[in-house]
């Protein structure tokens, strides 16, 4: 995964938006069918983390600091942090009116040289389709999952790692911030390979480009 800004690599981004729309290809994601499915993470103009629905919100509740928030943790270098992959998984039924759906975002974080990783798992509500290219979503909750210092454990990690429950970190955003839970995430290009997708409230900023790893489940597509 490519992380961090790349002038050539968003002006190549630009370029495929740009002929997507005058071809008209690639565009109306809210309303195509094509978003959902599983999705790797290819490049992110930030840390990888950010392409997480919860760093979206965590900045609406903590505008003033949560860059700073974020330096720090940045700042880590490898091996002591590692990050990646990330992986999102939408369902969405976009014939539905409003459109609804579930949006599931993993990322893998590995610290002490690999010793200890987790995957850092987000899950979101699909509100409604917000214009053409727009999901609004609600993060509901935050889990580390698949921890391999609980695995060690043996069958009682493993009781952990399955029954311990999710943090309701929607629930705790918005006790900061009312709103905060929900976020605007733009999808500016998505086919059947390539989605091209932005935080609503940072447009200009934050750019990530995705890769389908597959499609969803009964996965309907309008053309």
């Amino acid at each position: 995964v490519g992380s961090g800004y790349s002038s050539g690599i968003e002006n190549k981004i630009r370029e495929l938006e740009q002929l997507g729309e005058d071809a008209g290809f690639g565009q109306a994601s809210s309303l195509s069918g094509l978003m959902s499915g599983e999705w790797e993470l290819i490049y992110a103009s930030d840390d990888i983390t950010r392409s997480s629905p919860f760093f979206w919100a965590f900045r609406r509740a903590f505008p003033d600091s949560s860059d700073q928030i974020f330096s720090i943790t940045d700042a880590i270098p490898a091996p002591i942090k590692m990050v990646g992959p990330a992986t999102q998984t939408f369902d969405i039924d976009s014939n539905a009116r409003p459109v609804t759906g579930t949006l599931v975002s993993r990322v893998k974080v590995a610290t002490l040289g690999g010793v200890a990783t987790s995957m850092m798992t987000t899950r979101c509500s699909v509100l409604n389709a917000d214009g053409l290219d727009g999901l609004r979503l609600k993060v509901e909750t935050t889990k580390p999952e698949d921890s391999t210092i609980l695995q060690k454990l043996g069958p009682l990690g493993e009781m952990l790692n399955e029954s311990a429950p999710p943090f309701p970190s929607g629930e705790a955003l918005e006790q900061v911030e009312p709103g905060s839970s929900e976020i605007v995430m733009r999808t500016t290009y998505c086919d059947e390979g390539l989605r091209v997708t932005k935080n609503d409230f940072r447009l200009g900023e934050d750019v990530f480009v995705w890769k389908r790893v597959k499609f969803g489940s009964g996965n309907t597509v309008s053309l």
